[in-house]
């Protein structure tokens, strides 16, 4: 995710704003740069890599000027590179632009600027914005900017500024996050607090559509859509600066529990098409003839990402009639798999860097198997060597314990898989649009699910059983493959023994295990199997098993079998791991706080694991 500084006001703009993107490299990019507006006009340095080589370089060639705006960039269209950071200027240098989100439509607004004799020299959808304020400007950079916005479909935050106006700097969110600080004659942007705190405790943070206009007299709030001015109290902030970095949450993990509504819509982001409901991947460079021609998938991961392959395995099965086998990264290496000529290996890697999955990787390449990667880190190893690469654009994640990533896994298999239905003509128009709509809904109804009121039944059921030895999660199914996730976190971040079992292999050994008061989680959202999981349910309670029960809004079957139940919204049966998914991730961070442990960094475990 992106980090955004903006700053006018009588110091000096680079300090502030070098100072102010320092305080966000927690949250991870891959360049920086700068743009300050003085009497020479629009001046800009920007560089790949860290911010240090950013510094080094305007140590020698300062920016002087008094307004500015900075960024650090987590790339996503365009690979790393000095031309593709931020913040990009429009031809003639008039109009500057740092941006955090997805421009959907970039490429038919570049086309028609191409078209009026523009010049673009990045690969980036936000140099496309730079361009077209060029090309609409008024007069009024706020009316322009308004107009502008009102051209593109996407998900974005915003700084623009302009040297035809040198007192304004102006604000815009859509999506992503932006607060806005007010100090004594200087005024502020950012995409997280943390950027301006050393310099304000008062803010406005932007609502959905909401464009702020800043100048060193103070900050005025307008509607983008209908211009109309709005008025709101200034929030003044309590946190540290540690608080701060977490947005106010207690843990990255729990911050990154709350931020997956908008990973999970920035991966979908402009890979639907949204007059057809149908998927787009533009960024394959097969062809549909050389994609429809694979008639088997090997899909390899470690981890949280093998999880995620498992739920991609039943969709890719169930919509494309292709087989495709999951396999743990660490021991397919060491296999002799059979391939054929039309054999597809997908891997999945969250750093982009996991070192199993990457030697599986290599061995594929060297059997000239093509090979999809998904990950979440633009200019990884994975990433540069794999031959199609279908990015999630999750931001980056600090927690050890992986959950805005795995479910922006989740939902990019389910867009291969559509896109891979369509190709091989194995499921209707009309289908395809129908689970796209359901796709689209699914951030919100995270986002329902994470309200207090939900959040608070999985908190007052981790702390009891915060002194089990053992917890037993069961599922068929899809609701199997979810069961495994939740199983792990509970483990990974709380140190409770925990294992998910398939319910229909209980009564093959694992019922011995259960006993009065035994905790066990049971995920029943599936219809076709509905009726057997109960069924299953009813043994675990017979042995005095203690259970919470998982269930789709509607049914009022389950409530009977179990001790309690969590309902989750209604979606279409092949979606419901995205949603069920989050209770389990919620009952793993508040197991691990009623434990008293350290949530984001469980003992013994790293974020990547380079090393076999």
């Amino acid at each position: 995710m992106c980090g955004i500084v903006g700053y006018i006001g009588d110091k000096s703009a680079q300090e502030v704003i070098i100072g102010g993107l320092r305080k966000l490299e927690y949250r991870g990019y891959d360049s920086a740069g700068i743009a300050v507006l003085n009497e020479q006009g629009l001046q800009m340095d920007k560089a790949q890599g860290r911010l240090a080589v950013l510094e080094d370089r305007l140590e020698s060639q300062p920016l002087g000027g008094f307004m500015g705006i900075g960024h650090t960039r987590w790339a996503t269209h365009g690979k790393p590179s000095d031309e593709n950071s931020h913040p990009h200027l429009d031809e003639k240098g008039d109009f500057a632009v740092v941006h955090n989100g997805i421009i959907e439509n970039f490429m038919p607004i570049k086309e028609e600027l191409l078209k009026k004799g523009y010049t673009f020299t990045s690969e980036t959808d936000t140099e496309v914005i730079a361009h077209l304020l060029a090309d609409m400007y008024d007069g009024d950079i706020v009316s322009t900017a308004r107009k502008a916005v009102q051209r593109m479909r996407g998900a974005y935050a915003l700084g623009i500024m302009t040297k035809h106006e040198p007192d304004k700097l102006v604000a815009i969110r859509l999506a992503s996050p932006l607060v806005v600080g007010i100090g004594e004659r200087e005024s502020f942007i950012g995409s997280d607090i943390p950027a301006i705190l050393e310099h304000t405790r008062d803010v406005y943070i932007l609502n959905e559509g909401e464009m702020a206009v800043l100048s060193r007299d103070g900050v005025e709030l307008f509607d983008v859509e209908t211009g109309k001015k709005v008025e709101r109290d200034v929030f003044h902030v309590e946190w540290d600066l540690v608080q701060a970095e977490k947005g106010g949450y207690d843990s990255f993990m729990l911050k990154e529990i709350y931020e997956q509504p908008q990973a999970v819509r920035d991966t979908m982001g402009a890979r639907i098409d949204q007059e057809k409901k149908r998927i787009v991947l533009p960024e394959l460079k097969m062809s549909d003839t050389e994609l429809a021609a694979y008639d088997r998938i090997y899909i390899v991961a470690c981890g949280t990402s093998m999880h995620a392959g498992l739920v991609g395995k039943d969709v890719i099965e169930k919509w494309t009639r292709v087989p495709v086998e999951v396999a743990v990264a660490s021991e397919f290496r060491y296999r002799d798999p059979i391939y054929t000529d039309n054999t597809l290996m997908i891997v999945i890697s969250q750093s982009g860097e996991t070192a199993d999955t990457l030697a599986a990787l290599r061995e594929a390449k060297k059997s000239n198997v093509k090979v999809l990667a998904i990950t979440n880190v633009v200019g990884s190893s994975v990433a540069r060597e794999a031959d199609e690469v279908l990015f999630t654009w999750a931001g980056p994640e600090v927690a050890v314990a992986s959950t805005k990533a795995y479910t922006s896994q989740v939902v990019t298999l389910y867009l291969f898989a559509l896109y891979l239905a369509e190709v091989k003509g194995t499921l209707p128009a009309d289908e395809i649009a129908n689970v796209v709509e359901h796709l689209q809904a699914i951030p919100g109804k995270i986002a329902s699910m994470l309200e207090e009121s939900e959040a608070s039944r999985m908190r007052d059921f981790a702390a009891s059983i915060k002194e089990v030895g053992s917890v037993f999660f069961i599922g068929r199914s899809l609701d199997y493959a979810v069961s495994l996730e939740g199983s792990l976190k509970l483990k990974e971040i709380s140190y409770i023994h925990s294992e998910a079992y398939p319910a229909g292999e209980l009564k093959h050994g694992t019922l011995a295990l259960i006993e009065d008061n035994v905790p066990v989680i049971a995920l029943a959202t599936q219809p076709d199997i509905f009726e057997k999981m109960v069924s299953n349910i009813v043994e675990v309670k017979a042995r005095g098993g203690r259970i919470l029960g998982f269930a789709t809004e509607g049914d009022t079957e389950l409530a009977k079998a179990v001790d309690e139940v969590i309902y989750m919204p209604s979606t279409l049966p092949m979606l419901t791991p995205i949603l069920t998914v989050i209770p389990l991730q919620l009952l793993a961070y508040y197991a691990s706080v009623a434990r008293g442990l350290d949530v984001d960094k469980p003992r013994n475990l790293a974020k990547s694991v380079t090393v076999e």
